[in-house]
């Protein structure tokens, strides 16, 4: 990988994804989102292990470091076993840590891998600067927050691909959709699905264990607006919120996929191709291709504004959210008609 300037700082090693974690003598894992962290770095353990199982691994905390300590886990053993030594809250470390981690730098022990978790900040910049110029030899996990819907479901066909589980399309789009806005809860929903599911997992066995969700009711009443089915749709948004969903989330949902619909209009090419352009993953163009069936763009449009306007009517710039739903949901199963 070519050296790049990031500000003032050269990169010269390796930035590789959360997923394409692999050994090196320095494993920098750095940005905010702890779960794909924590992922990487337990791959890396297991990888580690598979590789030879009588490696050895070690924890430090460089918030509360002692002395020396880093040089007596990386001491060459009896027996010679490999090395893993993670180092926690880097971000927070002390000077002794900086002192003496820059110093291993210069002469990593052979056999042993140290894997630095900086969660951001400033605090320890003299340290990651030198990591990325290529001192020690390191590779770095840049685990920053997710953003694009792609991403996420890129996420959950990795927890269900590293724990050799079968998952059909549809619940995978269908879980991902639930916990779409807290990673740690996808994670969570994923490893529930993978633990209490023996057979292949299919959008029945989603249902049976988030069927309640109200993410999931809403993108229901969605996807029958959305299609053109009013009554349907009427009567699926008043049995979720007599269910207890709250009026926001439901509007999320139909945002959502009103957004998607509203960049895949016009899009020219195959559904991967849009897909890359947009962000999105394959799935989502095709079913925003679909979902556009019907559609104008004046249509669009004007649904778009009454999904704003409903938006702050049930964040309290109304005074009947249940009202500002009801003909929302009207609006956009009339494909934009008042």
């Amino acid at each position: 990988m070519a050296a790049r300037t990031s500000g003032r700082t050269s990169v010269a090693i390796p930035q590789l994804a959360w997923s394409d974690v692999r050994p090196a003598a320095i494993v920098l894992v750095s940005g905010t989102e702890v779960i794909l962290a924590d992922r990487a770095i337990r791959m890396l353990r297991d990888t580690l292990k598979t590789e030879d199982p009588s490696l050895e691994v070690s924890d430090i905390e460089a918030d509360g470091y002692a002395p020396g300590e880093l040089l007596t886990l990386a001491s060459p053993s009896l027996f010679d076993e490999p090395r893993l030594i993670r180092v926690s809250n880097v971000e927070k470390c002390t000077d002794v840590f900086l002192e003496e981690m820059l110093a291993y730098l210069s002469s990593p022990a052979d056999d042993t891998y140290v894997v630095l978790r900086h969660n951001g900040g400033v605090r320890g910049k003299k340290l990651l600067d030198a990591v990325r110029a290529g001192t020690g030899g390191g590779i770095e996990i840049v685990c920053a927050e997710l953003k694009k819907d792609s991403d996420k479901y890129a996420f959950a066909v990795a927890e269900f691909t590293m724990a050799g589980r079968r998952i059909t399309n549809g619940a995978l789009r269908a879980v991902v959709a639930a916990f779409q806005d807290d990673l740690s809860e996808l994670a969570n929903a994923c490893q529930q699905l993978i633990s209490d599911s023996s057979a292949e997992i299919t959008e029945a066995t989603v249902e049976k264990y988030y069927g309640g969700r109200v993410e999931t009711n809403a993108f229901k009443v969605a996807d029958a607006a959305i299609a053109g089915r009013h009554g349907e749709a009427l009567t699926l948004l008043r049995h979720a919120l007599s269910t207890g969903a709250d009026p926001v989330p439901v509007v999320a949902a139909f945002a959502m996929k009103m957004r998607a619909m509203a960049r895949v209009s016009g899009a020219r090419g195959g559904s991967g191709q849009i897909a890359g352009a947009l962000g999105l993953a394959p799935w989502q163009v095709e079913r925003a291709q679909r979902d556009l069936a019907g559609w104008t763009d004046e249509g669009l449009g004007r649904t778009i504004e009454v999904l704003a306007e409903t938006d702050a009517s049930v964040k309290g710039a109304g005074r009947d959210p249940v009202f500002a739903l009801e003909r929302m949901v009207g609006v956009v199963a009339h494909r934009g008609a008042l």
